[in-house]
């Protein structure tokens, strides 16, 4: 099985960095908390279309997100594959998705999950028994990332995006890992400076699908 290409994950957060400072004014708080390496995974509230690709220009680290597989479609499809990111069948339990997203992990990478599935009111209240499959079974931390202000006002230009150069919030909290108190300490202290239930059987839950749509980090 061919894993998601690192290397296509970082271009990704090259592209999404142009795109996302480029267009908005993303202001990052608490990036210090991702680990600086090993495996990590980033459970990101999701409430608009831009908040995978706003992920993936303001993480610290390049990331692996699972993104439904209805968006796989013709030059998006092939962009998303060159670019290191995750099909995922939501409807049934995608054994090759669980496989790839486990890999991603196992080789010390990032995977992004959007515990909502689809595109709520960006409520943390119930994770889905995939996130923490992943987290028991690879030992990864859990990240949870909030992005704030996507659907906050409609842009002039297209309605459907925030507006042109408008704030965006990206919080990371603290890191914790599956089946412990979050209010403990972080599961893993962070090498980087500061600057600014229960897991289930692979074939008990469906899984976890998600679509992508400040401290600026030097490349």
């Amino acid at each position: 099985m061919t894993l998601p290409s690192e290397k296509g994950a970082a271009v990704g957060r090259r592209i999404g960095i142009g795109l996302m400072y480029g267009f908005w004014k993303p202001r990052v708080l608490g990036a210090w908390r991702v680990p600086a390496s090993g495996p990590v995974i980033l459970a990101v509230n999701h409430a608009h279309n831009i908040d995978g690709p706003m992920l993936m220009g303001t993480a610290p680290r390049p990331v692996h997100f699972l993104i439904k597989k209805e968006a796989f479609v013709g030059p998006l499809g092939s962009f998303l594959e060159g670019i290191g990111q995750v099909k995922v069948d939501r409807e049934s339990t995608d054994r090759h998705a669980i496989g790839n997203a486990l890999g991603v992990l196992e080789q010390g990478g990032v995977l992004g999950i959007f515990p909502e599935g689809t595109r709520g009111d960006g409520d943390f209240a119930s994770l889905r028994a995939g996130l923490a499959y992943f987290a028991v079974r690879s030992g990864a931390p859990i990240v949870p990332v909030a992005v704030l202000g996507s659907t906050e006002r409609r842009g002039r230009l297209v309605k459907a995006l925030p507006p042109l150069r408008g704030r965006v919030d990206v919080v990371f909290g603290d890191a914790f890992d599956a089946g412990t108190d979050r209010a403990a300490a972080p599961a893993r202290p962070s090498t980087r400076p500061p600057y600014g239930s229960r897991a289930g059987s692979p074939t008990t839950w469906k899984t976890p699908g998600a679509s992508p749509g400040a401290e600026r980090h030097s490349q």
